[in-house]
C-alpha cells in the first residue's frame, strides 16, 4: 500500500512539474515575433512618420484632456516613439511632475533627447526598456500611456506585470490601439495586430487591472483606460 501511495505521489509530482514546465516555456514564446525588426532596421524612417501620423493638434489636445493630467503628476510614455505626446506630457505636469519616455529602440530616445534639449524642457527622463519590462521603479507613476504599442508588446503578460509593478497604487494605464474588425479595418490591420479590443481587455483583467472607461474619441482606434486595481 505504501508502494502504491508513493508512486501515485511520485507521478502527480512529476506531471505538475511537466505542466509548470510547459507553462513557463508558453510564456516564454513571443507572441508576435519579429514584429519590432523594422523600427530597428530604420529607425530615421518611423520617426519621420510618427511624427507626420500624429500631426492632427485638436486630436492631441482632445488625448491630453481625456488622460486629466495635472501638475506634479508622473507619467510613463511607454512606446514613446518620436515623442509627440512627451511633450506635451511635460509642459501639462510642470512644474514638478515628470515624463518617463520609455521605448526599446536607442534611435527614439536619442531623438526625444536631443529635442528636449532644444525645446528646453527639462522634466523628461528617457528611459531604455526591453521586451519583458519597461524599466521603471516601482511605484514611480500616476499613468502610464501606450498609443499604437500594446500590440508590439512581444512578451504582453511580462510587460503588463512590469507596468504594474511601476505604477503607484489606484494608477491608471491608458491604451490607444487600432481597432481589429473584420468589417471595417484594413487587411494590414487585419494581419499584423496580434489582439482586438475584446482580447485586450480580457488580458489586462487578467493583470490586475480593471476597465474604468472608454472615451469615444477616435474612429480607427479605440481608447481604453484601466485602473490599477
Amino acid at each position: 500500500m505504501r508502494k502504491l501511495v508513493f508512486r501515485i505521489t511520485l507521478f502527480l509530482t512529476l506531471a505538475c512539474m511537466f505542466f509548470v514546465n510547459i507553462s513557463v516555456w508558453a510564456q516564454d514564446e513571443s507572441v508576435a515575433p519579429g514584429i519590432n525588426e523594422e523600427f530597428k532596421e530604420r529607425p530615421e524612417k518611423w520617426i519621420e512618420f510618427f511624427h507626420f501620423s500624429s500631426s492632427d493638434p485638436q486630436q492631441q489636445k482632445e488625448i491630453l484632456d481625456t488622460l486629466k493630467l495635472k501638475p506634479g503628476m508622473d507619467i510613463a510614455d511607454v512606446g514613446a516613439g518620436s515623442g509627440v505626446h512627451v511633450f506635451l506630457f511635460a509642459e501639462k505636469v510642470l512644474p514638478d511632475g515628470k515624463v518617463y519616455a520609455v521605448d526599446i529602440i536607442q534611435e527614439f530616445l536619442d531623438h526625444i533627447k536631443a529635442e528636449g534639449k532644444e525645446k528646453g524642457i527639462k522634466n523628461i527622463q528617457c528611459v531604455m526598456g526591453s521586451d519583458t519590462s519597461c524599466n521603471l521603479a516601482p511605484s514611480s507613476v500616476d499613468v502610464v500611456f501606450t498609443c499604437d504599442t500594446y500590440h508590439h508588446f512581444e512578451y504582453p503578460d511580462a510587460m503588463l506585470a512590469s507596468i504594474n509593478n511601476a505604477l503607484r497604487p489606484g494608477g491608471r494605464l491608458a491604451i490607444i490601439d487600432f481597432r481589429k474588425q473584420a468589417d471595417r479595418s484594413s487587411d494590414w490591420v487585419m494581419s499584423h495586430v496580434r489582439a482586438n479590443r475584446q482580447q485586450v481587455i480580457r488580458e489586462m483583467t487578467a493583470a490586475g487591472f480593471e476597465l474604468e472607461r472608454e472615451p469615444d474619441l477616435l474612429e480607427r482606434n479605440y481608447f481604453l483606460i484601466f485602473r490599477k486595481q
